[in-house]
């Protein structure tokens, strides 16, 4: 709620220079919707968070529609759900897709892809899904991950325990999904769409466990991140981040991957894209 800008940090590509708090001039409108801009990547395209088809701030409208994380409301009970893309038994795995993934790419082909938007988006920055286990909720030890092991994942080490500390690398180059295209990361994506990271919903002001509803990622809504959370042992639970309604990051009430909430598309604007209008503000966004 205090300090809101433009800060900068390291990314895979470069130096990266990310909105934070309550900033009102990182709107965009792009493919005929509303977008507030994440940050400008290391590659210098441009990080976009979905808002709809108006300017609201709150409410369902500044998400695609609800959904679950798992594939179906089965699919929660081994840590290997927890991935965007997974294979059981592996803790990076990428034989299979989430149903968030198949929800996202069938919206990015119906509203990007299929309306010629498409060669406007990178094809070179990714989405991290951080899966580096830890059987120890403190520290980052790399055990844990497979099965219904109790594990804790990296997001949960960096952004639950008091000190926080969120980043914009990805540790392991297989939780880096990209297309194939990209010069890095696993280019295992077929559409260049993912979700928002929990390390870039704390950088933006979104704290575990507390209510901010003064930042610009604030909706009066629930909805997901990318960001594996934990796998819990005793229930058989496998539980990935979300935003919560109050603005604060975390896990609220036990939904785990298999409970629904909303879906928020995150997109990367090109590096040569220029705004033809606009100064960002609500009122007169940057025009793509």
């Amino acid at each position: 709620t205090t300090d809101e800008g433009i800060y900068k940090a390291e990314d895979d590509w470069g130096e990266s220079y990310y909105f934070r708090g309550a900033v009102t001039n990182n709107w965009v409108k792009f493919a005929g919707y509303y977008w507030r801009i994440i940050r400008i990547n290391g590659d210098g395209s441009i990080r976009l968070i979905y808002n709809g088809e108006s300017t609201a701030t709150t409410g369902t409208g500044t998400q695609i529609g609800t959904n679950t994380f798992s594939i179906n409301g089965s699919t929660y009970n081994n840590n290997a759900y927890v991935g965007y893309m997974y294979t059981v038994g592996q803790v990076h795995g990428l034989g299979t897709n989430s149903g968030i993934k198949n929800t996202l790419d069938s919206w990015y082909q119906t509203n990007i892809a299929n309306k010629g938007y498409g060669d406007k988006v990178s094809t070179e920055a990714g989405f991290c899904g951080d899966r580096e286990p830890s059987t120890s909720s403190s520290t980052s030890n790399g055990a844990g991950g497979t099965g219904t092991t109790q594990t804790y994942y990296g997001g949960y080490i960096r952004l639950v325990n008091s000190t926080k500390s969120p980043t914009l690398k990805c540790k392991n180059n297989e939780d880096m999904y990209t297309v194939s295209g990209s010069s890095r990361g696993n280019k295992a994506l077929t559409n260049p769409v993912g979700l928002i990271t929990a390390d870039e919903v704390a950088m933006a002001g979104g704290v575990y466990g507390q209510t901010n509803q003064s930042y610009y990622l604030y909706t009066n809504s629930a909805y997901w991140t990318m960001s594996p959370y934990l796998f819990n042992a005793s229930f058989s639970f496998a539980f990935v981040f979300g935003v919560w309604s109050d603005g604060s990051l975390g896990n609220l009430n036990g939904r785990n991957v298999s409970n629904t909430i909303g879906v928020r598309p995150v997109i990367n604007l090109s590096a040569d894209v220029t705004a033809k209008s606009g100064n960002g503000t609500s009122s007169t966004p940057y025009e793509i």
